[in-house]
């Protein structure tokens, strides 16, 4: 191994070999939104559900929506996978779970698990957030509340909408999943997509 790669933490290593056999995956799909790919499995899987088209087409309308969608966040997960950057979505709703914990020795417990998953400098899904942000966070953990993560959720939740979710609603995935949406929404049930809808 040369200097260089045995210079780097051993985590650094094992998140770029998950890089690239991710990335292998990845380019061995044709096309996300084909048959074939997993967005295209996921989203006929997932539209027999009721009302996909309008919940694909409200994603676009706010962040908001998009995590107040069960199917959103299934989509907006898949998608930060191709990015390497799920760790952000998955501490956020960690932390929702977490603020509907009653049980105080159960909110102990939890809230040093995702703190040694996701906060901790080094953490297997570390999340990007200021040395600030961390600090406090292992501050607020001397006394733990249902609050001790909220700092830190908010900067992760901005850094998604400000970055991951723009991205999202431009992706090839999104825009056929939104189109596929649009078609179904624009003909009448039962009928074929090239028939348009009377009103």
């Amino acid at each position: 191994m040369c200097r260089t790669l045995a210079a780097f933490p051993t985590t650094c290593l094992e998140r770029a070999k998950e890089f690239k056999t991710r990335l292998g995956i990845f380019l061995h799909k044709s096309e996300l939104g084909s048959d074939t790919g997993s967005v295209g499995k996921w989203s006929s899987k997932h539209s027999k559900e009721g009302n996909f088209s309008e919940d694909v087409l409200e994603w676009k309308e706010s962040f908001d929506l998009l995590l107040s969608s069960k199917n959103g966040v299934a989509a907006f997960h898949a998608f930060l996978k191709t990015e390497f950057s799920e760790e952000n979505l998955e501490f956020w709703l960690a932390c929702e779970e977490f603020k509907q914990l009653r049980s105080a020795t159960k909110l102990a417990s939890r809230a040093h698990k995702i703190f040694e998953e996701f906060i901790r400098s080094e953490a297997p899904k570390e999340v990007n957030i200021d040395h600030e942000t961390r600090e406090l966070t292992r501050v607020n953990l001397q006394a733990v509340t249902a609050t001790c993560f909220d700092v830190a959720q908010g900067k992760t939740r901005t850094l998604m909408e400000k970055d991951s979710y723009p991205r999202f609603l431009k992706s090839p995935a999104y825009r056929d999943l939104a189109a596929q949406a649009a078609a179904a929404s624009a003909s009448p049930a039962g009928g074929s997509p090239e028939e348009p809808l009377h009103t």
